[in-house]
């Protein structure tokens, strides 16, 4: 009867089950083509690392809870699969397999199910006592009822387990039973109880039972849905950063960017199964920390649940009902949190299943632009800006090689000039970078580097362009770019600017243009390195120098340990480093055009990244970006700490070579 009962079960629940996955994952074939099928080898050697090595879980402290709980479960899968099968087939069992293996089994069995006990319990006092914020509930006031549900069911499992195997031990049916430690210690705490073994033992498989086929039913219709896809998600990550976003093809009827959630490609939308919900993005990004609307988490949440409710509809033929883009409610992403986003990457980076949040985001600004111009009112002046006189500002471009005037600066010449100087507008136009050029100006001319640069004939880079969304304008300033440079046959080309660095030496890629591009203070390490720039590590008169990081240097280009050889070089010691530095670096908030944008909702991005750098009382702050320079002044300013300079990575190694001389 018992045999019966289960069965009739199981197959009731696997039967759910497959039909809740088909469902969901069904609806995953809406999306857009991608191609992720490539390099199968290097995918699975990422899978290995990020999926089984849990690479990005244990770098949190509670990291290592998660990791055992992961490989519980994988090790326990194959207890839990012997339970079905037994429960089905009484006479199969893995006691058939050779004695040595099936003792090994039972020992792990045994220990891991107490680790995972263990586990547990540590995650219900997190919860529970120390409470997280990043673990509340996105649309549910506290912590997430579905999580305490699956800690029960594990925690269950685990109990159920002892009780069964304790009482079968202690009835003196295990005939290995010195191979299972700790169901033996409970095997002898119920004899010395004096309870029903016999009862015990049932009660404890019927749990057991009952609360896998919960599990197997409850499981796809959850955000632990994840178990199914997180693992096929690492193998599917991209294999490369996403510093850069796909082009689009202008033509009439065509729809551009994202509005509705099947113009998401099918990576995207299996992305949105995957999010385990950690609030690990949520904790990392500058927007949600500083009281922004945008919450990572909450973006990837929105197009899952808005597939769930569309896609039947979409199925069909028909257009969804709710909305991907609009008011606030669950399904829907806020247009507030859409243009919230400075594009840092920090949320891609912190996230342990490799989903590309980021990207989505610049998708939707697409939709809004192109399609709805709908966007920021401070914006309109920008794209104005950029499409008449191409810079931020609107300058006259008969102005961008004004601050050669006191240099002896050469026009790029090609089979004569080695390097293109690509000055970019703020180098070019902002009072406070064009003291960076000419810095960086200096010490090329000091180290005989040969380079030139192209004055009134440069054009913006369109790196704020391509992140909001503008991708028409950026199409077309990219290809007068890439003309240009091919007329004037430029092949190596150095930028002060990392948005101008990842915007030529990414995204032009699309457009045919392989350049070798390189960072100011890359090249600079280079010429120190070679004996070029000769340097005696005595230069003091900075103090103590606090380096921020830039998201498009570090991050996005995997820029690090070059701005901080030159500082080094020049002072003989390492910069000090904030709370948050390297790849977990802060960003300043202007990146992903919010350089352009003012902040009305929550506090400063650029006062909480002050703060950070203030905590290590620097004399100087250490930057290498011009966005980063502008807000890190004007920040320190607020703070009322405009005694701390703000110094470009060029121009520490300026003042040393001055230093020097004198």
């Amino acid at each position: 009867m018992q045999t019966a009962i289960f069965t009739t079960l199981l197959v009731a629940s696997l039967l759910f089950f497959a039909w809740s996955v088909y469902r969901r994952l069904s609806l995953v074939l809406l999306g857009l083509p991608e191609e992720r099928f490539d390099q199968p080898g290097r995918r699975l050697s990422e899978m290995f690392l990020y999926a089984f090595g849990q690479l990005r879980v244990i770098k949190k402290p509670f990291g290592l809870n998660h990791f055992v709980i992961f490989w519980s479960f994988v090790i326990l899968a194959i207890a839990n699969g012997e339970f079905l099968v037994n429960g089905v087939f009484p006479s199969l069992s893995l006691a058939l397999l050779p004695e040595g293996l099936h003792r090994a089994l039972l020992v792990a069995f045994d220990v891991v199910s107490l680790l995972t006990l263990f586990a547990i319990v540590l995650s219900f006092v997190r919860r529970i006592v120390v409470r997280p914020p990043q673990l509340d509930s996105l649309y549910v006031k506290g912590r997430s009822p579905e999580a305490f549900a699956i800690l029960a069911f594990i925690a269950l499992l685990m109990l159920a387990y002892f009780g069964m195997h304790g009482a079968i031990i202690a009835q003196g049916r295990e005939a290995v039973a010195s191979a299972m430690p700790v169901s033996t210690v409970v095997a002898a705490w119920l004899t010395h109880a004096g309870v029903d073994l016999t009862l015990v033992e049932r009660v404890s498989w019927w749990v057991h039972a009952l609360v896998l086929i919960a599990f197997i039913c409850f499981l796809p219709l959850s955000k632990h849905m994840h178990i199914l896809t997180a693992i096929p998600n690492c193998y599917f990550g991209a294999l490369e950063w996403p510093a850069t976003q796909p082009r689009e093809t202008f033509e009439k009827g065509a729809e551009y960017g994202v509005g509705s959630v099947e113009r998401f490609t099918w990576k995207d939308l299996f992305d949105s199964f995957s999010c385990t919900e950690c609030g690990r993005c949520q904790s990392a990004c500058p927007a949600s920390i500083t009281g922004k609307p945008l919450n990572p988490r909450q973006v990837v949440h929105a197009i899952k649940t808005n597939l769930l409710e569309n896609g039947p509809a979409l199925k069909e033929g028909r257009k969804g009902t709710l909305p991907l883009i609009g008011n606030e409610g669950e399904g829907t992403n806020t247009e507030d949190a859409i243009w919230s986003c400075t594009t840092c990457g920090a949320c891609m980076e912190a996230c342990p299943v490799l989903i590309e949040q980021m990207p989505k985001i610049v998708k939707m600004r697409r939709h809004l632009v192109e399609t709805e111009s709908k966007f920021p009112e401070e914006l309109l002046n920008l794209f104005e800006n950029m499409e008449q006189r191409s810079n931020p500002w609107g300058i006259a471009p008969g102005e961008r090689a004004k601050w050669v005037s006191t240099l002896p600066v050469k026009p790029f010449v090609a089979g004569e000039t080695e390097y293109l100087l690509y000055v970019g507008c703020a180098g070019s136009f902002d009072s406070r970078a064009k003291q960076v050029t000419v810095a960086l100006a200096t010490v090329l001319n000091a180290a005989g580097v040969s380079w030139g640069i192209l004055g009134k004939d440069e054009k913006c880079c369109g790196d704020s362009l391509r992140r909001l969304g503008n991708e028409y304008l950026f199409d077309k300033m990219a290809k007068e770019n890439v003309e240009i440079f091919r007329e004037r046959g430029v092949a190596k080309v150095i930028t002060l600017c990392p948005h101008c660095l990842t915007t030529l030496k990414n995204d032009y890629r699309q457009y045919g243009l392989e350049l070798e591009v390189v960072h100011q203070s890359e090249l600079i390490a280079d010429l120190i390195k070679k004996g070029r720039i000769k340097l005696d590590g005595s230069e003091k008169s900075l103090g103590k120098i606090a380096y921020h990081d830039p998201c498009y240097l570090g991050r996005h280009n995997d820029i690090f340990e070059a701005p901080r050889t030159v500082v080094q070089a020049v002072t003989g010691s390492a910069p000090q480093e904030a709370e948050r530095h390297g790849r977990n670096s802060f960003c300043c908030g202007a990146g992903g055009g919010r350089m352009w944008m003012e902040e009305f909702i929550g506090d400063r991005v650029n006062h909480t990244r002050v703060d950070e750098l203030l905590a290590e009382n620097p004399d100087t702050v250490c930057v290498a970006c011009p966005y980063c320079m502008t807000m890190m002044e004007d920040g320190l300013k607020d703070r009322g700490a405009a005694q701390v300079k703000v110094r470009d990575v060029v121009e520490v190694l300026a003042e040393g070579l001055l230093h020097k001389k004198g």
